[in-house]
């Protein structure tokens, strides 16, 4: 071992090494303690993360008497106001026709005319019958004024002039009956004549020329409907529980497939003032105005009912808890805990319900509440979208 000038070679090199161990256990446990506090704060952050995330945040409406809640959407069939379907009294031919399908016609006008070859014959055999019934109704009473004559001069008894005169009563009926009959027959000729009853348009034809009709037969041939259009009915089967709101003169809105975006307004006119068992609803019949002839008889129609005001609250269907506590809604209080109330539904309209009972119009009600939320659960309150707060400051300086 060397040694230095003063005769101590190897102590200072001892002590350099002490004093670098001593500093790299310095450095060495300021690296771990500097560790060890980074990592309790990453997990108190992760912690203070996981507390956040876990209570959830919800959206909250107040429950209100909403302007949409006063309509009552129900699909509906559009009728003709009249519709007439036009049968053959009499057996024959079809002649000719005037009116085809879409002809607008009047009030007896002629349809089709019939050749009845058949009842001509019946009314010539009629006619004749009738002018020999009155040839002897003459003969007859000439008789009996002759035989009433010869009573005087004791030519002939009372009794047999009595018997010329009831010969000549009977002779005088039997022309009354073949005189009704001949009478029968020409009315019953002029139902080959086929006239419509009303103004209206022809919407079926089901003959043509030459087309033989029987009306032996039971169910009989109809050869054209003629329909009113100008007004038209529509039915719609309204549930029993909104029939009370329905009475009739309550205005409707009538849409129509074919004319998207043009409503049509229409009058409660009648109701059937029974419910159908089957389906539990009522029929109720509305009247619209159908001079433009927009509207198509046989169509299918969308009819919004206009229901009265009652100053129920409504809420969306969407809050509706319905499980084995039977049906709730979640509202918010404001230490921000769930409290979970009981709920009657007074009408259902689709998108918003109208309770009965339940909620105060001071509720906040939550709107979608999450699966497994329980009473006493603390929630967050989502804050309406920026856009939403500007739009409406916005709208209410248009309306100041």
């Amino acid at each position: 071992m060397s040694s230095d000038k003063n005769g101590h070679p190897a102590a200072r090199s001892r002590r350099g090494l002490k004093l670098a161990g001593v500093a790299g256990v310095v450095v060495a446990g300021a690296v771990v303690v500097t560790g060890l506090l980074a990592r309790a704060h990453g997990n108190a952050q992760l912690r203070e993360w996981t507390d956040e995330n876990a209570v959830p945040t919800v959206a909250v409406v107040a429950p209100g008497t909403r302007a949409d809640a006063g309509t009552l959407d129900l699909p509906g069939r559009l009728e003709a106001y009249s519709r007439a379907p036009l049968y053959a009294r009499v057996s024959g031919y079809v002649k000719s026709w005037t009116a085809d399908i879409g002809a607008t016609v009047k009030a007896g006008q002629v349809l089709a005319e019939l050749e009845t070859p058949d009842l001509d014959q019946q009314l010539a055999q009629g006619r004749a019958d009738l002018i020999s019934a009155k040839s002897n109704a003459a003969l007859a009473e000439t008789t009996a004024k002759r035989w009433q004559a010869m009573v005087a001069t004791g030519a002939v008894s009372k009794q047999a002039a009595d018997e010329k005169t009831g010969d000549a009563d009977t002779k005088r009926a039997l022309v009354q009956s073949a005189q009704a009959n001949v009478d029968r027959l020409l009315a019953t000729k002029g139902f080959a004549r086929i006239v419509a009853p009303f103004d209206g348009v022809v919407t079926a034809r089901n003959t043509d020329i030459g087309s033989l009709v029987n009306v032996g037969s039971a169910a009989g041939q109809e050869l054209f409907v003629v329909s009113d259009t100008k007004k038209l009915r529509a039915y719609v089967s309204v549930p029993q529980n909104y029939v009370p709101s329905i009475p009739t003169g309550t205005k409707a809105t009538l849409t129509v497939p074919e004319r998207p975006g043009k409503p049509y307004v229409a009058t409660v006119e009648s109701s059937s003032q029974s419910v159908n068992v089957a389906s539990g609803t009522t029929l109720m019949q509305l009247v619209i105005d159908n001079t433009a002839g927009e509207l198509l008889p046989g169509g299918f129609a969308n009819v919004s009912l206009d229901l009265p005001r009652n100053g129920a609250l409504n809420v969306p269907a969407s809050a509706l808890i319905f499980d084995q506590s039977g049906l709730r809604v979640a509202t918010v209080g404001a230490d921000g805990k769930v409290a979970l109330k009981t709920v009657t539904i007074a009408r259902d309209l689709g998108k918003v319900v109208e309770l009965g009972s339940g909620v105060a119009a001071e509720d906040k009600v939550v709107e979608s509440p999450p699966d497994g939320i329980a009473e006493g659960d603390v929630v967050h309150i989502a804050e309406a979208p920026a856009t939403t707060q500007a739009a409406g400051k916005e709208g209410a300086g248009k309306k100041g």
